[in-house]
């Protein structure tokens, strides 16, 4: 039995549930080893079950051998599960508590669900809102989790000192985001973690900008996004970088005001912190430098199967960190039809601080 599965022990016995159905695929992932999306996950009575179809029974079988694999065949999901149910629970007469992920569950597979089992149970049945219970299971990554993420994010900084040769006037987006990704592909990435960003001159001032056939042009800011996936395991980094020799005063300040306030945040974080007093930090010194409403976004989110995962530094997240989260800290200032300027790193919240994972330099380059 892994931490997982006492965790989820936990939640079931603080909501009184008999059983719990998981359908997002990073939990099922997190929680059994099975690494393929197709399918839902059913915990009941000490057994882990996967309901999936035909294509991915011989996956789950190498993947989570000490789950119990349950084809599908011509049933539907909420069949399926159903008929475990009945199994488990045919002799018992009391009220069945089952929870599920609300946050992700199709209405129709939950409407699917709620027939079934009311079919099944009639009204012996109770579906239970889970809400982030089942994903707060991952904020705090174990060593082998630390190791592939590590890992990860040292491919991005192979990318970027890869990239920093490779860039020159006349290329276009397009073309350095395809050098990123297959500079990460060529050293051990089985996939980017997220569609890359490669934003050039007004572009950049556009967080999340889709590369283009703009070409990179002297003068111009190149905000580059990216990371990729290793063994299951995301990356994440941003650089801003200068085309030419001869940046504008204005440009040096946005750069320098963008680095200054990711170093303030950086300079607190600490296991023990509300994630929204250092999304504070950072933010205070864009506001201060009046550019405060150039600073739309959060100021990170954690990192680990998904991109995007709990915990985030944000005005509106007031959890506490905790030692072994992974989490990104990117300021940005966006100054619309100029430019914009993003840095961006992943770090692991130690016991007394945080450990940087990316290495790459933050100073302003000129290439």
């Amino acid at each position: 039995m892994n931490n997982h599965d006492l965790e989820i022990l936990d939640i079931m016995k603080q909501k009184h549930l008999d059983a719990v159905i998981i359908t997002d695929g990073y939990n099922m992932h997190a929680i059994s080893g099975y690494k393929g999306h197709t399918g839902c996950m059913l915990l009941a009575k000490d057994i882990k079950y996967i309901f999936t179809d035909s294509r991915y029974t011989e996956q789950v079988t190498i993947e989570a051998p000490d789950v119990r694999c349950v084809d599908i065949g011509r049933d539907s999901y909420a069949t399926a599960i159903a008929k475990e149910l009945m199994t488990l629970f045919i002799h018992s007469d009391k009220v069945l508590m089952i929870g599920f992920e609300d946050a992700h569950i199709s209405y129709r597979l939950y409407q699917s669900l709620s027939k079934v089992l009311t079919d099944s149970f009639g009204e012996r049945v109770k579906l239970v809102a889970l809400k982030e219970n089942i994903n707060a299971l991952r904020i705090v990554k174990t060593a082998d989790e630390i190791k592939k993420l590590k890992k990860a994010e040292a491919i991005g900084d192979l990318a970027f000192a890869h990239i920093r040769d490779f860039i020159r006037a006349g290329m276009t987006e397009m073309e350095i985001a395809l050098e990123l990704e297959c500079v990460m592909r060529k050293n051990g990435a089985t996939n980017v973690s997220f569609d890359t960003i490669v934003a050039s001159g007004s572009n950049s001032s556009l967080p999340h900008a889709v590369p283009t056939t703009r070409k990179v042009t002297e003068g111009d800011f190149v905000t580059m996004d990216f990371g990729c996936i290793y063994e299951g395991y995301c990356s994440d980094m941003t650089r801003t970088v200068y085309i030419g020799e001869k940046p504008s005063d204005k440009q040096k300040e946005i750069y320098h005001i963008v680095l200054e306030a990711q170093l303030a945040a950086l300079d607190i974080v600490r296991p023990g912190l509300k994630c929204s007093e250092v999304d504070a930090c950072a933010r205070t010194v864009i506001e201060k430098a009046g550019y405060g409403d150039y600073f739309g976004h959060g100021l990170g989110h954690g990192v680990g199967l998904f991109i995007h995962e709990e915990p985030r530094f944000s005005p509106k997240c007031h959890d506490i960190l905790k030692p072994g989260t992974v989490i990104t800290v990117e300021p940005g200032i966006y100054l619309p039809g100029e430019f914009g300027v993003r840095i961006e790193d992943m770090i692991l919240i130690t016991e007394d601080g945080y450990q940087n994972l990316a290495s790459s330099p933050k100073e302003f380059i000129c290439i």
